[in-house]
């Protein structure tokens, strides 16, 4: 009977290793329905033995399977295969998008060209340096010369 129980507990191990190595293999899916066979293997060698272990093996297989497969999500970018597969966040560009308040504390009155529409948020060119900026009439085409009239903590205001 002891020796059950150990087959039991070794069957949930396997399923657990199957399920992280579905996350780095890439089998279509063979991998997990060998994991489930092992899951459903144990849970009936668990309600065999007695009916209060097979449903303490279900509460055990319902958080043993999304704890594994979360955990083996989050470890997979940090391993050397994740880096090799996966794509790095992209670097914004200083002066890109939104600047620091400081930054833009000297931008009013300043005079720059809007490099996108502005609907009535687009992207505006000041000497060089792309800014996020709100149009104040709403709606203004690409290439039209704006002047910043007005900063409210990040947001530029530009007016034709």
């Amino acid at each position: 009977m002891l020796w059950w129980i150990v087959f039991a507990i070794f069957l949930f191990l396997l399923s657990a290793a199957l399920l992280v190595a579905e996350v780095f293999i890439p089998s279509f899916g063979l991998i997990t329905v060998c994991s489930l066979a092992c899951i459903v293997g144990g849970l009936a060698i668990f309600f065999k033995l007695n009916p209060v272990a097979g449903w303490c093996g279900v509460a055990v297989a319902i958080v043993m399977i999304p704890s594994v497969l979360v955990g083996a999500y989050k470890i997979f970018p940090k391993t050397s295969f994740g880096k090799s597969v996966s794509l790095d966040m992209p670097k914004k560009q200083k002066g890109e998008g939104i600047s620091d308040i400081d930054e833009l504390s000297g931008m009013l009155g300043q005079k720059g060209v809007t490099a996108t529409v502005l609907r009535p948020v687009g992207m505006c060119d000041f000497a060089g340096k792309r800014l996020e900026c709100v149009a104040e009439s709403g709606y203004v085409d690409r290439g039209v010369t704006v002047e910043v009239i007005k900063i409210e903590g990040t947001q530029l205001t530009v007016r034709v």
